[in-house]
């Protein structure tokens, strides 16, 4: 893991590395904040996350509608 400043220091030694193969991360104040990765290699992510994800309304459709507990509860009385 490089620190932002490392990585900025190191720009092109960190680019060359993700080219060959070598994803980078890169931390910010101590915690994991990006990884940088070729353009090849995040073609390649995006692809098969689209490839496991359905439609919108399929997502919908899956819903478990009947196996959901609902509340019992009455509504209270209001007056106007």
């Amino acid at each position: 893991m490089l620190s932002l400043q490392d990585a900025k220091n190191r720009f092109s030694a960190v680019v060359e590395a993700a080219l060959a193969g070598h994803p980078q991360q890169v931390t910010k104040r101590g915690k994991p904040a990006v990884v940088v990765v070729s353009a090849t290699e995040y073609a390649r992510l995006v692809a098969a996350a689209q490839g496991n994800r359905g439609s919108f309304a399929e997502h919908l459709l899956a819903f478990p509608g009947e196996d959901v507990p609902r509340a019992e509860a009455a509504p209270r009385d209001v007056a106007f």
